[in-house]
């Protein structure tokens, strides 16, 4: 049994998508699920690949200036009501503490679904010039949200992330930092990974609770669902009037200030996994991938197979790749097959004939390609070129899947025509009218996801009739 190959027990992914992410989940190691419903473990293969993602964005925010604070976990209830809209939004959400030990508390606390509240409050005290001005701050935690649903990394209970939070003295600066972030964001999607995203500005119906507006990057999944990825948002000063976040400007006027708030969670997780992932398990891009190399020994009991294989490593790792040797007693196959079904990019197998002949064989996940390198000074360069090439390949896959997707109609029947058949993304003039953004939720399960601000609007919504007044993205979507 030890021997055995683990892969046969994925569903594949065209049989039932929501099974096969399950069993990949799980049989990747990636998390397990606790004793309460929508709190997951996340187990240290999982959590290493959010390592990954919040350590390169942590350098990208703190290269445009942010600082990374932390807030408290509990809300007093009457400060999550200071802003109207906002708790409104969340109050279905809420998980709410009303004891301390054996007492019952004066007043109820809310574990934070998100931190504007106590940022706010904060703000409101230490900031009295436009001297202060601006104020960057990011926190990285797990904000809690009783949702009824839940599914790994997507949607849960209890989930991590990071979220932004700054203040600013004026408008264009606020809208300004609202932009930078969204692109850190799409960058962050496109350079790691290797994710093409669709960007834009959410409606009115489907922008964040308290802002004035809303932006996002959006991703499509294998199943031709859409993922809400990250989003960035212009609160104006709206926070600032109801939490007095004022400050003394440069004309000796008192002002409030301006405020933004972005966020990623552990959905990209979901991302990576979905986006990428195929019949055999998990297929990470090299740049977010804990282990890039993966050195399989064969024969390793013969003299000095495993000794090589350990003298590669090294000779790896110097280059800055990150590497691992299998030198466990499973056969081959089954270490391919873990390798495989554990996405890591690149396998390299190094046999007594390998040895003989001075070389190696790597086998490439995204695709199964194998190439034979000389076992040489330029193997660690020749891996590296490789990864790059692999990264490229993978996003230039999703690209073309997505832009395959993108389908532009003109009228309703067209509309959920091409939901049903295709999934994916549907183009369509609208109105700005929530009532036709409503009707399509109810009769066809899609959302909008984001307005095309660089699209030409002409025409009329199909919905209603009226002027058109934005093209939309339409997807269902998780």
């Amino acid at each position: 049994m030890a021997n055995k190959v683990k892969n046969d027990a994925i569903t594949s992914r065209d049989e039932n998508f929501a099974q096969w992410y399950t069993d990949v989940c799980r049989k990747a190691e990636l998390m397990d699920y606790s004793s309460v419903k929508g709190f997951i473990i996340y187990r240290p293969y999982g959590y290493a690949l959010w390592e990954m993602i919040q350590a390169y964005m942590d350098k990208k925010f703190k290269e445009t200036g942010h600082e990374n604070v932390y807030m408290p976990m509990l809300i007093p209830e009457s400060l999550l009501q200071k802003e109207a809209d906002h708790v409104e939004g969340f109050a279905p959400e809420c998980a709410v503490v009303t004891r301390g030990g054996l007492d019952e508390l004066e007043e109820k606390l809310v574990i934070r679904p998100t931190s504007e509240t106590l940022f706010c409050e904060h703000y409101a005290k230490i900031v009295n010039s436009y001297r202060d001005l601006p104020k960057l701050y990011n926190q990285w935690c797990s904000v809690v949200r009783w949702e009824k649903t839940t599914r790994p990394f997507l949607r849960g209970s209890e989930f991590l992330w990071q979220e932004g939070h700054t203040i600013h003295a004026t408008a264009d600066e606020a809208r300004e930092e609202t932009m930078r972030m969204l692109d850190i964001y799409e960058t962050t999607a496109r350079e790691l990974l290797a994710i093409p995203m669709v960007t834009g500005k959410k409606t009115e119906r489907e922008k964040f609770a308290g802002a004035e507006e809303t932006y996002t990057i959006e991703a499509l999944m294998h199943d031709g669902k859409a993922l809400q990825s990250g989003t960035s948002h212009y609160f104006g000063d709206g926070f600032a009037k109801a939490f007095d976040m004022k400050f003394l400007d440069k004309d000796n006027q008192l002002k409030y200030v301006h405020q933004t708030s972005w966020g990623v969670s552990t959905r990209l997780l979901g991302a990576i996994i979905m986006v990428h992932g195929d019949d055999n398990g998990l297929v990470l891009p090299p740049r977010v991938a804990p282990t890039q190399v993966m050195i399989i020994p064969i024969q390793q009991q013969k003299e000095g197979i495993l000794d090589k294989a350990y003298e590669l490593q090294n000779q790896l790792q110097a280059q800055g790749i990150r590497v691992k040797v299998d030198a466990s007693d499973k056969s081959p196959g089954w270490k391919f097959s873990e390798a495989e079904m554990r996405g890591i990019p690149l396998r390299l197998e190094i046999g007594p004939r390998d040895l003989q002949n001075g070389q190696c064989v790597v086998a490439k996940r995204v695709n199964g390609e194998k190439l034979t390198l000389a076992l040489d000074e330029t193997l660690p360069e020749k891996l590296a070129t490789l990864l790059d090439e692999v990264h490229d390949e993978m996003y230039q896959k999703a690209l073309k899947f997505r832009d395959e997707h993108i389908t532009d109609v003109e009228t309703y029947e067209e509309f959920k025509e091409v939901l049903d058949s295709k999934g994916g993304y549907v183009k369509m003039a609208w109105c700005g009218d929530e009532a036709c953004e409503v009707k399509i939720k109810e009769d066809t399960a899609a959302t909008s996801r984001c307005i095309d601000t660089q699209a030409h609007v002409d025409g009329v919504c199909p919905i209603c009739g009226k002027k058109a007044k934005h093209i939309v993205y339409f997807a269902r979507a998780y």
